[in-house]
């Protein structure tokens, strides 16, 4: 142990012996780079962070079974720099738990068996069932600096299978929550075959594809991180006391992501995992998206496993009003086991919605088979103030070939144009004859012209205010009618719309100024995939504020509610955590208080709303004023709310965040938020949002 590392604990106060000099040097060191703005470490005083050092890295190094069975794992626990941690919290602050897992993959199967189980008892005392799961209780014996040794409490049969794949697992915490810098946690696996050899693991998925939405996994109170530990406990040999269900990872995972669209929910039925009910989980991209989870360019160990591998477990947990004993909906064809599933659903068929795997998991409005839409925006003539702009834009297919903006004349198809402005904050514009907010909508496959090579121009009939100044903007939605399979039993009638595109133009010849970028579509995409909202017409958030500006507002009378863009994805996202908050979100008939947020706590449940950066780009979150204008919200606790505090009030809805926030808004002078909030106060947003 290094003199500069030498800690001395009297109760909970903590004397640190170091060496003055490099201490001065600590404490005038720049911040360091392993954290990022989402850890409270990031905002605290350096020496606290010097002296703490905190995080949790776990590492096994190596792991071996005797011939009596008996098993050891040899393992390290650093912070992220990779100085050793005392276990007990005494040379290094803040004690570590640790827990192991142990589990093989028996010869012909694929996925784990624990040597480690436990009985578990419904709470009527009517139903036992097995469990596996892991053990803390071994010996642990310290071989160097935050390395150890720990000896299993359960010994393996003497019989096992030495030729066999198996994982050896950790996991746990690092407790700091007395320094307010919370716990810290990790796990980590090792595949080994214990008479030599190399192993054979499970991986059909890797934790980067469920980190796309869930930010980071980390149930059961937040240490189990990742999908290779998970699937040690989650396997067919354990299930749940009070519903005898399995939780086997397949199955478990498929219906929780099913919610609502499970067959059974849909009956009246619901899925529940001990007192959690999933029945109301709405998943935010189209289940049949399967590769979306199954994400081969994560590289997984068997990334087609899914694809080429059906079972009766895994297709049936969301196909659960399917009976394979007796056939029903099934074709009346009784499966007694997984032998033959192969041979009906092969990978890939001949047709889109057809028995295969892939096949019938198309979704109809990204069929192969339609021939596209795809729509640029070239420039803009004629957009100066009181004057009626051009759009010269291209209209073709994926293929290339001109579209005739006719054809887009009759329901569903359509093509139209939208006009905006000025970027500086979208609703101020007062469009002749309309009564939309800031906006103008103007149908045009009537009157666009085009030439033989798909280039056209639409002329707009409603001119640019002439009082107008600055940048405007103009967006495009265009969408087709799609049959597919046309004729046949199966024929699916759809629609698909063009990707929006965006153009800005000067209405007063000053430079163009685009719209001020506070999100990426690209990140909504991390869940939702592919975002497209209003049959399938807009699906670009730089489009999408274009209407949803700080003056519109959806419904009237008592059932009226703020639709500007960051309430209403605010309090959309907020979901479950507005309604424990007593409030609610509700437009039209959707009602938006049960979605539950992807993301996961710090104690390992979905809901976590404090990361966004997910959806943020460039520390958005933190830089005011989020707008000019003030937003209409109808049925608030006040009808026309400042703008940054319409943002933030759609999830700190209480009545006291409300009072703090109206008491830091002067009528004269507008709102103080960035005093305290902005990035670099005190408690600036990202602070006050970090783990």
């Amino acid at each position: 142990m290094r003199i500069s590392d030498c800690r001395v604990w009297v109760g909970r106060g903590v004397i640190a012996l170091a060496v003055i000099a490099g201490a001065a040097v600590l404490s005038s060191a720049t911040k360091k780079t392993v954290f990022t703005p989402r850890d409270k470490a990031y905002y605290a005083d350096q020496n606290t962070i010097s002296f703490v050092r905190p995080g949790l890295t776990m590492k096994i190094v190596s792991t071996k079974i005797a011939a009596d069975g008996t098993v050891t794992v040899d393992y390290k626990l650093t912070d992220p720099k990779g100085l050793g941690l005392d276990r007990l919290g005494i040379q290094t602050p803040g004690s570590v738990a640790v827990s192991f897992l142990l589990t093989y993959i028996a010869k012909g199967d694929t996925q784990y068996t624990s040597y480690i189980t436990r009985q578990r008892t419904s709470t009527d005392g009517k139903n036992t069932v097995t469990q596996a799961t892991g053990e803390n209780n071994g010996t642990q014996t310290q071989i160097a600096e935050g390395e150890y040794l720990y000896t299993f409490s359960n010994k393996v049969p003497k019989t096992f299978d030495a030729t066999a794949s198996h994982r050896v697992g950790i996991y746990g915490s690092r407790n700091l929550s007395e320094f307010d810098l919370g716990t810290n946690y990790d796990d980590d696996i090792l595949d080994f075959v214990p008479a030599g050899g190399t192993p054979a693991p499970r991986e059909v998925i890797k934790t980067e594809s469920c980190n796309k939405c869930h930010d980071s996994l980390g149930f059961h109170g937040g240490s189990r991180r990742s999908l290779g530990l998970c699937i040690m406990c989650h396997q067919p040999q354990t299930k749940e006391p009070n519903g005898n269900q399995t939780v086997d990872m397949k199955v478990m995972t498929h219906k929780i992501h099913m919610g609502e669209e499970l067959p059974s929910v849909k009956a009246g039925g619901k899925y529940a995992i001990g007192s959690t009910d999933w029945s109301t989980v709405a998943l935010p991209s189209d289940p049949r998206r399967c590769a979306e989870c199954h994400d081969a360019s994560n590289k997984p160990l068997q990334p087609e496993a899914w694809n080429t591998n059906p079972s009766r477990a895994a297709c049936g947990s969301c196909h659960d009003d399917v009976n394979f004993a007796t056939g029903q909906n099934h074709l009346n064809l009784p499966q007694v086991d997984d032998k033959q599933c192969a041979g009906c659903h092969i990978p890939q068929g001949e047709l889109e919605l057809d028995a295969s795997i892939k096949g019938a998991h198309v979704v109809p409005e990204e069929s192969a088979t339609a021939p596209g839409i795809v729509i640029n925006l070239l420039k803009v003539d004629n957009g100066g103030a009181g004057k009626f702009p051009t759009i010269n834009f291209t209209l073709k297919d994926k293929a290339g070939k001109p579209i005739d903006p006719a054809s887009l004349a009759v329901t569903p198809n359509k093509i139209s144009f939208v006009m905006t402005g000025p970027t500086t904050d979208y609703g101020a514009a007062v469009f002749t004859g309309v009564t939309s907010p800031g906006y103008v909508s103007e149908n045009a496959p009537t009157t666009a012209k085009c030439g033989q090579d798909g280039t056209c121009t639409y002329t707009f009939t409603h001119n640019v205010p002439a009082s107008a100044t600055g940048t405007f903007a103009i967006g495009v939605e265009a969408r087709r009618a799609l049959v597919v399979l046309p004729g046949t039993v199966k024929e699916v009638s759809t629609r698909y719309g063009v990707d929006n595109k965006v153009i800005y133009f000067s209405v007063d010849g000053s430079p163009v100024v685009k719209r001020r970028q506070i999100v990426d579509t690209a990140k909504c995409n991390q869940c939702h995939v592919r975002l497209s909202l209003h049959g399938e017409n807009r699906n670009n958030t730089e489009y999408c504020v274009f209407c949803h500006n700080p003056n519109l507002v959806a419904g009237s009378g008592t059932a009226a509610v703020p639709v500007n863009f960051s309430y209403m994805v605010h309090s959309i996202h907020f979901g479950e955590n507005m309604t424990a908050d007593g409030g609610s979100y509700k437009i039209g008939s959707t009602e938006f208080a049960e979605v539950r947020y992807p993301a996961m706590t710090a104690g390992g449940r979905p809901g976590d709303t404090t990361n966004c950066a997910m959806c943020h780009v460039n520390g958005s979150e933190g830089v005011f004023p989020v707008g000019l204008l003030a937003v209409k919200t109808p049925n608030r606790l006040s009808d026309v709310t400042p703008a940054t505090v319409a943002a933030c009030s759609a999830c700190h809805i209480t009545r006291s965040a409300m009072a703090h926030m109206s008491a830091q808004t002067d009528p004269k002078y507008g709102e103080s938020c960035s005093s305290c909030h902005d990035v670099s106060g005190q408690f600036s947003v990202q602070k006050e949002h970090a783990k």
